[in-house]
């Protein structure tokens, strides 16, 4: 039995910590290929008129935005543009991914 997964999962949210990056910081990362299946979408659902319409990514970045936390791929922005390519048969888009990090939390001091 085949089953067609276009995304690892559904969610709906961040998890991860507020980033801050406008969108022209974000132009400064690279875009690379990442697979759709390892993507967790941030956003349950999207707005049909935007996915058709064809200058949907006139007044944005070309690229999805998405953010690696804890070992997850979140799709933060750029939901139409990868489900269209899903609806494409595209298995794989390339996207600007941040790797988000925070700083350990130093330990409590004991005596």
């Amino acid at each position: 039995m085949l089953v067609l997964v276009i995304f690892k999962h559904v969610g709906d949210g961040r998890p991860y910590p507020d980033h801050n990056l406008a969108v022209k910081d974000w132009v400064k990362i690279e875009p690379h290929e990442v697979r759709l299946d390892q993507l967790i979408t941030t956003k349950s659902t999207l707005d049909l008129h935007t996915l058709l319409a064809e200058d949907s990514t006139l007044f944005g970045d070309l690229f999805p935005h998405v953010v690696s936390w804890r070992g997850s791929l979140y799709l933060e922005d750029g939901l139409q543009r990868t489900l269209r390519a899903a609806l494409q048969g595209r298995v794989a888009i390339h996207a600007r991914i941040l790797e988000l990090v925070l700083p350990e939390m130093p330990l409590p001091q004991t005596d």
